[in-house]
């Protein structure tokens, strides 16, 4: 990437995160208000301190009356400067706060809205790196930055127009030496904002694995992986310790960098100014020089912070450039037209046609390929193929997960296009073979479509699904907390409770997708015959590798490499010896 682009990425990255900030603009308000009172504060001690000096120089000269005056005032002046910070840091901790959960939502809205096919291609350990790593990296980053570059700048604002007040000539060595500070952070951080930009990306890619591993121990041990998967992991990490580690070391020498160069601007207003004060005729005191002193440290003090925070802020603005580059992402466009019936799966009939429909996940790749059926209302229709013939990809179509290349699938005459997402999907129930279940009680999974479900209609559903009897067995039966994704519970009873949720919302159509692949044979005879009272007068759409399991379809639909070879009854399609029939004695060889 060119600097002019990363420059212009950079800037589009900042406008947006004033974009969060402007929303609290009171906090902000108060935060300045306090950082005000607190370099206010800050500059006025050198003064006390100054005149503290003033009295008491020259034998039998001590004012121990005005002396204890200046203490008393100084710490009072000390207890506003501690409670306007803590207030600072209070407001800056809020609005910080603020911003970060703001971000989160947003990205979790953002989730709900991208395209299915943009969550596929992506891993989920990069997209949890980004919404839970990389915003916590920018509010640690965003923090250091209200914190001390507010003070920062006023204090070197306040302390510049003080030391002007005393004395011209030595402020000029003051100004003309400090720039330099500025000139090496800005070098610095040049060469730390891609390597931190890297480590957001590399640390993106590590949790990513991670993820896949921990998910998926079972199937690494069971193939004898452990081994493999450590020596990849060991290559991630090192690389990731590579980068850390140049990051650091680049952003770690600005800091000492800007001190040496302060510590030399200390020295000369200390060798400059000294010499002033010992000629007989000069105009500033030894309490003005010593005043003069403390203001030389305040003034470059600053920029050892801000050049602190400059680093830290480049590592904060790379990560904060990812999650805005993941904010941004095409979302799922919705209807055109949101005045449509809402409940148009409940009202009409459910007749279903795919007019020459083509698709293919990526271009080059054909799948599905001039696709034409008629679905008529109360059909069960059941797709049957080999694996990636496109059974699944079908119903992704259906549900609008993907949208068709070409040509167009109607709902009782009307493009699905045209139709908002969330009416049309809660047209559907969809049982699948991957069942999910989220953290919660039994009882919550199964009512997860209708919270507002009662306990009657709740166990009424696990009957109709044959799970009432092993609820019932639970050490809490209904109140059992299920672990992450069903970790307590067998694959058969994961498959029964989402058979539940489906049983719970009653919908006008339906689409099971290998539904029963997870059930034993005799309590698949009964959820056959829940699933036949369950479909009676809808339609529905069949998934299944099991043949026996469709011999009730109204239509069979033979599918193979995209297309639709064969169609017609269990009866009729054996009877024509086709493709059909080598899958269903195939079964049984």
């Amino acid at each position: 990437m060119s600097e002019k682009k990363k420059k212009e990425r950079n800037k589009a990255t900042f406008c947006k995160i004033l974009q969060y900030i402007s929303k609290n603009k009171v906090l902000l308000a108060l935060s300045l208000f306090f950082a005000l009172l607190t370099v206010a504060g800050s500059l006025s001690l050198p003064i006390l301190f100054g005149e503290a000096v003033d009295v008491i120089i020259g034998e039998n000269q001590v004012s121990f009356e005005e002396v204890m005056k200046l203490i008393v005032i100084g710490i009072v002046v000390i207890a506003v400067t501690a409670v306007s910070q803590f207030l600072m840091n209070l407001c800056n901790n809020r609005m910080v706060g603020n911003v970060v959960e703001r971000m989160r939502k947003d990205a979790i809205r953002k989730v709900q809205r991208l395209p299915i096919g943009y969550i596929d291609r992506r891993s989920t350990g990069e997209m949890i790196s980004c919404i839970i790593s990389d915003v916590e990296v920018f509010s640690e980053g965003l923090l250091m930055g209200f914190t001390q570059l507010f003070t920062g700048v006023l204090t070197i604002l306040g302390t510049l127009v003080f030391m002007l007040m005393i004395d011209v000539r030595v402020t000029l060595i003051v100004v003309l030496v400090t720039p330099l500070s500025f000139f090496v952070a800005s070098f610095v951080s040049k060469k730390t904002f891609h390597l931190f930009a890297a480590q957001s990306e590399t640390r993106g890619r590590m949790t990513g694995f991670i993820d896949e591993m921990v998910g998926n121990q079972k199937v690494v041990r069971a193939f004898g992986r452990e081994e493999e998967c450590m020596e990849q992991f060991g290559e991630m990490n090192r690389e990731l310790q590579k980068i850390s580690l140049k990051a650091i070391f680049f952003s770690s020498l600005t800091n000492p960098s800007t001190r040496f160069i302060n510590s030399l601007v200390y020295a000369g207003v200390g060798v400059f100014g000294a010499m002033i004060v010992m000629k007989p005729d000069s105009l500033m005191t030894v309490g003005e020089l010593s005043c003069f002193l403390s203001y030389a440290n305040q003034y470059t003090k600053p920029f050892n912070e801000i050049s602190g925070v400059i680093a830290e802020f480049q590592n904060a603005l790379a990560c904060a450039g990812n999650f805005f580059r993941f904010l941004d992402a095409k979302e799922e466009p919705d209807a055109v037209d949101p005045v449509l019936e809402p409940e148009v799966g409940r009202k009409k009939s459910g007749s279903i046609t795919l007019q020459d429909v083509s698709f293919s996940y990526v271009p080059e790749r054909k799948l599905i390929q001039n696709f034409t059926l008629q679905v008529k209302p109360g059909e069960r229709v059941a797709i049957v193929g080999p694996t990636g013939c496109g059974k699944t990809t079908l119903i992704n179509l259906l549900m609008r997960f993907y949208d068709v290349n070409e040509g167009a699938i109607l709902l009782d005459g009307c493009d699905i296009k045209e139709l908002p997402r969330q009416s049309l999907r809660s047209s559907y129930g969809m049982v699948l073979q991957e069942t999910w279940l989220k953290k919660g009680t039994i009882r919550e999974n199964i009512a997860f479509g209708n919270p507002d479900a009662t306990q009657e209609e709740i166990e009424a559903a696990a009957k109709k699904a044959h799970a009432h009897e092993f609820i019932v067995r639970m050490p809490q039966g209904y109140d059992t907390q299920i672990q992450e994704n069903g970790g307590n519970l067998s694959n058969g009873q994961k498959q029964l409770l989402c058979i539940a949720r489906v049983m719970l919302l009653d919908p006008p159509m339906l689409i099971l997708d290998e539904a029963t692949s997870s059930i034993d044979t005799r309590t698949e005879l009964k959820i056959q015959d829940a699933f036949t009272s369950l479909m009676q007068g809808r339609t529905s759409f069949i998934v299944a590798h099991r043949l026996s399991t469709i011999r009730n379809a109204n239509t069979i639909l033979v599918m193979k490499d995209g297309n639709i070879i064969e169609q017609g009854t269990h009866e009729e399609l054996l009877a024509q010896k086709g493709f059909y029939h080598e899958l269903y004695q195939a079964q049984w060889a």
